[in-house]
């Protein structure tokens, strides 16, 4: 139907172009007549802008005279897309992006969903969260494994647990690439102090307990594989871990461990009610690349989910050293928070070097009353 309108309007714009065009040059010639010199009908440059307008009127006249098929994406909208609309909201930046919702929403009701992570994490990443949601049954693995971990950091991962549509298609190939699959070397991580920036997990329970605070449940953002949570586990502390997969199945090994995985971006709000989390601990993956406003907006959802007394760990966080100083230092200082830790030290790797980049690890300890 809105296609039909435009093109009818698209039509009478046309129409009303070329009367008046043929207007001015009746009245311009009127006006200019000579009796002893016979002026052209039509001068040149009025008689191609009417045979552009006609011709735009005769290709309109075409369209508008054939049917629009219903698998155009621009004009075909999913049925499911507009039955779920009718009964629960979609996320206004969803709106943005049609193609992609669309595209999404494309599939066959009752039947085994597309594999489609990486389109649902595009949409997630646009703001369009959270997704809408499908009459559809998700894909499970062809052969399911013997047994499942029970330990947070188990000597090895089952392939057959996951669905490999990545770029690597087995836990061995993804061990090489030191993103966090090698649980060997991520049964070290938390619980050594090699640098100042280094909080030992031994370390923060110790400072807790001579504050007499507890720690019970906590989130950690931009958890990658979950380690944090994972050794937290071994001292009875609930960790929700918030990742994206992208290009890994984080997500899934986050689960493999028995851990809780949150599949949100970093500009999503914590899906945990308000005052009731012990610790907050921001990962390496907050950094200089958020944009200031959006991490002041990170800042205050990690106090309205912090309970009185709570903790905020600010773990390597890294930006250029000027920043450090006259961005970051007065935005975290925004918050009121007592400084239990505060320590810098040089990002030593190639990008650090070339940027003048520098670390930052911070213990901030929300005020008991506010």
């Amino acid at each position: 139907m809105g296609f039909g309108m435009g093109l009818n309007l698209l039509l009478l714009l046309a129409m009303v172009a070329t009367n008046i065009l043929s207007l001015y040059h009746l009245t311009s010639s009127l006006q200019n007549k000579q009796p002893q010199q016979l002026q052209p009908q039509i001068p040149d440059h009025l008689h191609n802008q009417l045979q552009t307008i006609r011709s735009t009127i005769t290709h309109l006249t075409h369209l508008r005279s054939t049917p629009t098929t219903s698998n155009n994406p621009t004009t075909s909208i999913p049925s499911d897309l507009l039955l779920y609309s009718h009964f629960s909201p979609i996320a206004s930046s969803c709106r943005n992006h049609p193609q992609l919702l669309h595209t999404y929403m494309n599939y066959t009701p009752y039947t085994i969903c597309p594999l489609d992570t990486d389109l649902a994490e595009a949409l997630i990443l646009r703001g369009c969260h959270p997704l809408p949601r499908r009459r559809c049954f998700s894909q499970t693995p062809s052969k399911l494994p013997s047994t499942l971990p029970t330990h947070p950091f188990p000597t090895s991962l089952p392939d057959t647990s996951i669905i490999w549509s990545y770029t690597c298609t087995h836990f061995e190939c993804l061990e090489k690439k030191n993103l966090g699959f090698d649980m060997k070397v991520e049964s070290t991580k938390f619980t050594t102090f090699k640098s100042d920036l280094d909080l030992p997990v031994q370390q923060l329970f110790q400072i807790a307990k001579e504050s007499r605070n507890v720690i019970r449940l906590g989130l950690d953002v931009g958890a990658g594989t979950g380690t944090f949570a994972a050794i937290m586990k071994l001292y009875n502390v609930t960790v929700m871990s918030t990742t994206m997969n992208l290009g890994a199945p984080y997500n899934e090994v986050i689960a493999l461990r028995g851990l809780v995985p949150l599949h949100v971006p970093l500009q999503q709000r914590f899906p945990i009610f308000d005052g009731v989390l012990d610790l907050v601990r921001c990962s390496h993956a907050v950094n200089r690349w958020i944009p200031v406003k959006a991490m002041e907006f990170l800042f205050y959802d990690v106090d309205r989910v912090l309970r009185g007394g709570g903790y905020f760990w600010l773990d390597h966080f890294f930006s250029k050293g000027v920043d450090l100083d006259k961005v970051y230092t007065p935005l975290i200082g925004k918050l009121g928070y007592k400084k239990i830790k505060w320590a810098t030290g040089i990002k030593s790797d190639s990008s650090g070097g070339k940027n003048g980049e520098v670390y930052l690890t911070a213990l901030l300890q929300k005020p008991a009353v506010k």
